[in-house]
């Protein structure tokens, strides 16, 4: 919420004709305690009084000569682009209230003045700007905060895949039906898995494998588990065995539904075949 002072030190410009109704106002505001005001006689000043300024509240007269209080509205909007007007009117005319607000202008009130409601009126106003004020400037406060934590999130994301790639023989991915959809380094050759003839990859991993390792580390892929560090094997068809390391995560997307895995890998026959001997 906000507190007294805040609203008090908003910026108010008074656009009146008649010098009277301007030092009324202007007396009216700082007996209110509003310290930040300025004032102008003439309309055609308005324009390039808020570009330089960009008040909080224009209090407007809709009866001026050369330039009409609905002119100078129209010329308001070319410099507030997100279709805010900060105005509040001021009319003797009541048949000109709902052309005002068609207008853009977000209250009114009418003359001859009476002070207490032109008080309120003042008060909501600035209160319910000043607090829109604030959440545009937390959404882009916000938005700098997800822009800056996604850039370090790949940065970050770019240095786990460079040194995958540097401490393993491959890197991969694999989609939630098992296909490989991201390699890096030689996996399918080291797996004997041709891609082009069998991009399922879950049928050409069987052959030759370890079937109790192999049930193993498909129990971990379906109960969506990570493994670490997870050693099977395999015969060749020349009657070697050969040993692959893997590890794995299992991928889940923003609504927490299961979308693959990803991992690393590599080939330690000759540490197995070292370890044994």
């Amino acid at each position: 919420m906000l507190d007294a002072t805040e609203i008090h030190n908003a910026s108010i410009l008074i656009v009146d004709d008649q010098q009277a109704n301007v030092m009324l106002l202007e007396k009216m505001l700082r007996n209110a305690g509003y310290v930040n005001i300025a004032s102008t006689m003439d309309p055609r000043t308005v324009c390039g009084l808020h570009k330089s300024h960009r008040y909080d509240l224009i209090l407007l007269d809709l009866q001026m000569p050369e330039m009409d209080g609905f002119a100078v509205m129209e010329g308001l909007k070319e410099i507030e682009t997100a279709g805010y007007l900060p105005v509040l009117v001021i009319t003797a005319q009541p048949g000109h209230k709902l052309r005002a607000l068609q207008a853009g202008a977000k209250d009114f009130v009418s003359k001859p003045f009476d002070l207490v409601e032109v008080q309120t009126r003042i008060h909501n106003m600035l209160e319910v700007r000043l607090l829109y004020q604030r959440l545009d400037d937390y959404n882009k406060v916000l938005e700098q905060t997800v822009q800056e934590r996604t850039a370090e999130l790949r940065e970050s994301e770019a240095r786990f895949k460079s040194f995958t790639e540097l401490s393993s023989d491959w890197y991969w991915e694999q989609d939630a039906q098992g296909k490989f959809i991201k390699t890096s380094g030689p996996v399918l050759e080291m797996l004997g898995i041709v891609a082009d003839d069998m991009p399922d990859t879950s049928d050409a991993m069987l052959t030759g494998w370890n079937a109790d390792e192999r049930a193993l580390l498909a129990d971990n892929i379906a109960a969506r588990r990570p493994f670490l560090d997870f050693v099977y094997s395999r015969r060749n068809v020349d009657g070697t065995m050969q040993y692959l390391q893997v590890s794995g995560e299992p991928i889940f997307d923003s609504s927490s539904r299961f979308i693959g895995y990803r991992g690393v890998g590599m080939d330690v026959t000759q540490r197995m075949h070292a370890n044994r001997a």
